[in-house]
């Protein structure tokens, strides 16, 4: 099992040990660190910091969002952290919600996976540079022909040559997105995944290819009081089941429902939408939240973690609250 420390995006400002504790997760032996952005901190620049203090850990965007940038930005931004780098960065994407799509990023979020495989497709055009860069489909054209064009547009290609093929990896939670993530991408980021429920994702990932990774984010802690780590757990499942999403077209809620938990996650929406922020995270059930996390004494994670490591899941991704946590959690799963 591969070990990432993962950031998200940051509330108000820069965590004050963020740089401590990426070097400290470099030195025992976590594989990767990752960003995330939504409507905030940037994803990249975060890595590029994290990039010029450490050497081996590999860096990855966990997840940049498709419609912050068009296709070729995005490519231009990866290749140039990889060749600071020298070669560390997984590069992972994600369609976001039509809240954030069309709230903040001002654009359409109609038809994500036909998106998504298109700005996959380009992407690896820019990659491997083996010509100047055309493309005519639905969401992207390269050279731009549409309405408004001058028409004195030529194909280009990328001017700085990427070191390799960077990784791509992408965030998804439907069955179809899931689906065609294993068909177009290198890895998967699972919004929710528990090993204990494999069959969810079974016909979406059994014809996955070999050295396909799935990195999924994991609530650890290591407590006498599991209750209490677990309530944390769900309000935050609680907030994202409930109102991180349209009221008609969310997918955190959707795959709960997917999970077995169809009653519970209508009522927490239900509950959050009136503001009933305390009364939706009671409704979240405790063994939904358990199987999501890794909570409890050093012999009940061991014991749990027995299952993260039968399953599919080839990286769990924690946020250590302190170095010695992290010390901890690293002998736990590394060994």
């Amino acid at each position: 099992m591969q070990l990432g420390l993962t950031w998200g995006y940051w509330g108000r400002s820069i965590p004050a040990d963020f740089v401590e504790i990426a070097k400290a997760a470099e030195d025992a032996g976590f594989d990767a660190v990752f960003s995330a952005e939504s409507w905030g901190c940037d994803a990249f620049m975060t890595l590029a910091f994290l990039a010029a203090h450490t050497e081996r850990i590999r860096l990855g965007t966990g997840v940049a969002q498709i419609s912050a940038r068009t296709p070729v930005a995005t490519a231009m931004q990866a290749i140039t952290l990889d060749q600071i780098s020298a070669g560390r960065v997984i590069l992972g994407l994600g369609v976001s919600d039509p809240g954030v799509v069309e709230g903040w990023y001002g654009m359409p979020s109609r038809k994500p996976l036909a998106r998504t495989r298109e700005y996959v497709e380009i992407l690896r055009q820019v990659f491997r540079r083996e010509g100047p860069l055309e493309y005519d489909g639905e969401h992207y054209q390269l050279p731009f022909a549409g309405h408004g064009a001058e028409g004195r547009s030529k194909p280009l290609k990328i001017m700085t040559h990427p070191q390799r093929e960077i990784p791509i990896w992408i965030g998804a939670e439907g069955p179809k997105n899931v689906a065609q993530t294993c068909e177009i991408a290198d890895g998967w980021f699972p919004l929710y995944y528990s090993p204990w429920r494999a069959d969810v994702y079974h016909d979406q990932i059994k014809d996955r290819p070999l050295g396909f990774e799935i990195s999924v984010n994991v609530t650890m802690q290591i407590t006498d009081d599991v209750e209490a780590a677990l309530e944390k757990v769900r309000a935050n499942l609680a907030l994202w089941i409930g109102v991180m999403g349209a009221e008609d077209q969310n997918y955190h809620m959707a795959l709960m429902a997917r999970m077995g938990f169809e009653e519970a996650a209508h009522t927490i929406q239900s509950l959050l939408l009136e503001g009933h922020r305390d009364e939706a995270t009671a409704a979240v059930p405790i063994e939904f939240a358990d199987e999501l996390s890794l909570v409890g004494s050093i012999d009940r994670i061991k014991d749990r973690l027995q299952a993260w490591e039968e399953s599919a899941v080839t990286m769990i991704n924690v946020r250590p609250r302190s170095i010695p946590e992290l010390h901890q959690i690293a002998e736990l799963v590394k060994g």
